[in-house]
């Protein structure tokens, strides 16, 4: 079993900050790429950002410079550190994790962005 326990997520004005968090736990060996998505109501899932083990990262174009994903492999741990939010970043945002090939993914955090 392979549990993906998201937190952080919640309300925040536009221009400011959030940080997601997301613990791998159980049958993780092998657990290599850790990301984030995001998937509006009626549409696709969207990738934000990836890291891989050795911390290479790949982001979405509108994130770049705004968004920072890093990971503590010690801990199991993939974050997103948000910046700069705007309205249209507001979605569920959803943690995955590949672990021996396969995709897993968590229960996903509501982020808002309003004021």
């Amino acid at each position: 079993q392979v549990q993906l326990v998201e937190s952080g997520g919640g309300l925040v004005q536009p221009g400011g900050p959030l940080r997601l968090a997301c613990a791998a736990s159980g049958n993780i060996v092998g657990l290599s790429t850790m990301g984030w998505y995001r998937q509006a109501p009626g549409n696709q899932r969207e990738l934000v950002a990836v890291i891989g083990h050795s911390n290479n990262t790949h982001y979405e174009d509108s994130v770049k410079g705004r968004f920072t994903i890093s990971r503590d492999n010690a801990k199991n741990t993939v974050y997103l550190q948000m910046n700069n939010l705007k309205p249209e970043d507001m979605n569920v945002y959803y943690c995955d994790a590949v672990i021996r090939g396969r995709n897993y993914w968590g229960q996903g955090t509501q982020v808002t962005v309003s004021s």
